[in-house]
C-alpha cells in the first residue's frame, strides 16, 4: 500500500456525518430569534446618488431641448431604436428581461435582512448555554466578536461573528490530546471541523473532539444550535 492509499484510507475511515444539536445530551431547545438587519447605508446612498445623476443628465436634456438646442446623441440614437424595433425583438426582449431580473433582485436584497455572518445569541435566562459562561468563552475570542442592540421591550439582543466562533472553538479543538491541526468552519446551520492527528487512534480523537466541540457550541449560546460535522485523518508521513 503506497502513500497514497494509506492517506485516502485515514481520511475515509474517520469521516463522521454531522448531527444537530437537539439531542439530550446538548441541552437546551432552539429559540426562535430575528436576525440582525444590515443597515445598508452605503448600498442605499450609492443607488440614490446613480438616480439622482441619470435623472439629473435627463432633465437637463428634456430643458435643452425645450430651449430649442439638438438632444444629447445618445437619446437620439435610443429613441430612433425603441421607434423602429418590434416589441418581439431579441434586443428588446433581452433587455426587458435583465431590467426586470434586475428589480426583483434588488427587491429580494431590499426584503433580505443581511448580516449573513453574525449569528443570533439567546437572550439572558432561556438556557444553559448563555449567561456568564457563554460571555467568558466568547471574550476569550478575537476581541471584536460580540454585537449587541437594544431589541423591542428594552431587551437586549446579542449576536456572534462566524469568524470568531470558528476561532474559539478551533482553539477548543487543539485542546484535544492527538490534535496537531484543525480548522474549523462555522455556517449559520452546520459547523465544519477538520482536524489533523499525529498520535491515538482516529476513533478516539473524533470522539474526544466531538465533545469538547459540542461542549464549545453550547456555550456559545446561540439561538440555534447548528449541526457539527467532524472529520479527523493522519498524513502518511504521521502514520508511518
Amino acid at each position: 500500500m503506497n502513500a497514497d492509499q494509506k492517506m485516502r484510507q485515514s481520511t475515509s475511515a474517520s469521516a463522521y456525518g454531522g448531527r444537530a444539536g437537539t439531542g439530550a445530551r446538548d441541552g437546551d431547545p432552539p429559540v426562535r430569534m430575528r436576525r440582525f438587519w444590515s443597515v445598508r447605508r452605503v448600498p442605499a446612498g450609492i443607488v440614490a446618488l446613480v438616480i439622482a445623476a441619470v435623472s439629473g443628465l435627463l432633465l437637463y436634456d428634456v430643458a435643452a431641448v425645450r430651449s430649442g438646442r439638438p438632444a444629447m446623441r445618445w437619446r437620439e440614437w435610443l429613441a430612433d431604436e425603441l421607434a423602429s424595433r418590434p416589441l418581439d425583438d431579441e434586443w428588446i426582449m433581452g433587455g426587458a428581461a435583465a431590467l426586470a431580473a434586475l428589480g426583483v433582485l434588488m427587491v429580494v436584497l431590499a426584503l433580505a435582512p443581511g448580516l449573513r455572518g453574525l449569528l443570533p445569541m439567546r437572550p439572558p435566562g432561556t438556557g444553559t448555554g448563555t449567561g456568564t459562561g457563554a460571555e467568558a468563552e466568547v471574550g476569550a475570542g478575537p476581541g471584536k466578536g460580540v454585537e449587541a442592540g437594544a431589541g423591542t421591550g428594552g431587551a437586549v439582543r446579542a449576536g456572534i461573528d462566524r469568524t470568531s466562533a470558528g476561532l474559539v472553538l478551533r482553539d477548543r479543538a487543539m485542546e484535544v490530546p492527538g490534535v496537531r491541526s484543525a480548522r474549523v468552519d462555522v455556517g449559520r446551520r452546520r459547523v465544519r471541523a477538520r482536524a489533523l492527528a499525529h498520535f491515538r487512534d482516529l476513533d478516539e480523537v473524533r470522539a474526544d473532539l466531538d465533545t469538547a466541540l459540542h461542549e464549545g457550541i453550547r456555550q456559545l449560546g446561540l439561538a440555534r444550535r447548528p449541526a457539527l460535522s467532524v472529520r479527523v485523518r493522519r498524513s502518511a508521513k504521521s502514520k508511518g
